[in-house]
């Protein structure tokens, strides 16, 4: 790994905007200490907008606080549809339509039919 007395502020262009920006030795420093080997291909500007709308919320967070409630970036609320459970016949909820061509069943079914280790 390089050390920050090698690092020099880099002039880069912005691959969405094709404007020029900085990349500087902080930023580079701070790439490395991350095992980051690629320099960035967006300016700050275009990369806060794409994460925008990709709805990342930053690192590797599963909701937190920012999840839930009406607009912005969240997620929206995933749509359920009933099913008659092959095995027992009592209502299954599940995320995806089902064809018919193959068994969907209750959480209950479900969870005996994978040994009870999805529980």
């Amino acid at each position: 790994m390089e050390s920050a007395l090698s690092y020099a502020d880099k002039t880069l262009t912005c691959r969405d905007c094709g404007q020029a920006f900085i990349f500087t030795i902080g930023e580079q420093d701070f790439h490395a200490s991350k095992g980051f080997n690629n320099e960035p291909s967006r300016c700050a500007d275009c990369r806060a907008a794409n994460k925008a709308a990709r709805g990342d919320s930053g690192g590797y967070s599963s909701g937190g606080y920012s999840s839930g409630g009406g607009g912005g970036y969240g997620r929206s609320e995933r749509e359920m549809f009933s099913a008659t459970c092959s095995d027992c016949g009592k209502e299954a909820r599940v995320p995806f339509q089902p064809r018919g061509d193959k068994p969907v069943y209750c959480s209950d079914c479900f969870s005996k039919q994978r040994g009870g280790s999805y529980r």
